[in-house]
């Protein structure tokens, strides 16, 4: 069984002001087809510390400030949870050598490392997504779009998203585990537990 790997870069411009969500979804598709992997895995990862990887269902409606609903609703709580960086002080970082850091390796100015939110909230989601190859298609379901979110809104920058591709070119039989049948994951009560109770005759005896 033949086994191959294959990795592209997605170039890709954030515009700053306002973090932006990039819809990746049709570059990666092309990726995995032209990759020729029948079978296997495919990985979506942001280069960047202030970025991140979602699959999440398309919204559709598109607001003023050109983000999706849902986008927007997940801004909002991120707003809620970790605040904008607004004003010096805010939080701990950066730091007096983490400003002298970027001066040394020539970011334009300090304002440029006001951006622990964006750290933070990259955190919170991850920097990467992992998705199954079926039959040569990506499988997410019916509705799963991939999108690459900068979070570090302080000034438009050039980002990069790297996708790495695994897996065989042929075919692996049967998925289904057990014959398919379903998993019962729920509590399983024994005997003792389900015994009846002389506080059960309220209810039980009429």
């Amino acid at each position: 069984m033949e086994f191959k790997v294959v990795q592209k870069e997605i170039e890709l411009q954030s515009r700053g002001w306002i973090p932006t969500f990039h819809d990746i979804s049709r570059e990666v598709m092309d990726i995995v087809k032209e990759a020729g992997i029948v079978n296997g895995t495919c990985s979506v990862v942001s280069h960047h510390t202030t970025c991140s990887v979602m699959i999440q269902e398309c919204s559709h409606d598109i607001d003023s400030f050109d983000l999706e609903f849902l986008q927007h609703d997940l801004l909002d709580i991120m707003r809620k949870m970790i605040p904008d960086f607004a004003e010096e002080g805010q939080y701990r970082h950066p730091g007096p050598i983490h400003a002298q850091f970027g001066r040394y390796v020539n970011e334009p100015g300090n304002y440029t490392s006001y951006n622990t939110d964006g750290h933070l909230r990259s955190v919170f989601f991850g920097r990467s997504e992992t998705l199954t190859i079926k039959d040569g298609k990506l499988d997410g379901g019916e509705f799963a779009h991939i999108y690459f979110i900068d979070w570090d809104h302080v000034r438009a920058r050039h980002r990069q998203c790297n996708v790495t591709i695994m897996g065989t070119t042929e075919d692996v039989g049967s998925r289904k585990w057990n014959n398919g049948e379903t998993v019962n994951t729920l509590r399983k009560f024994t005997p003792e537990e389900k015994e009846y109770m002389k506080e059960f005759d309220f209810q039980l005896k009429k």
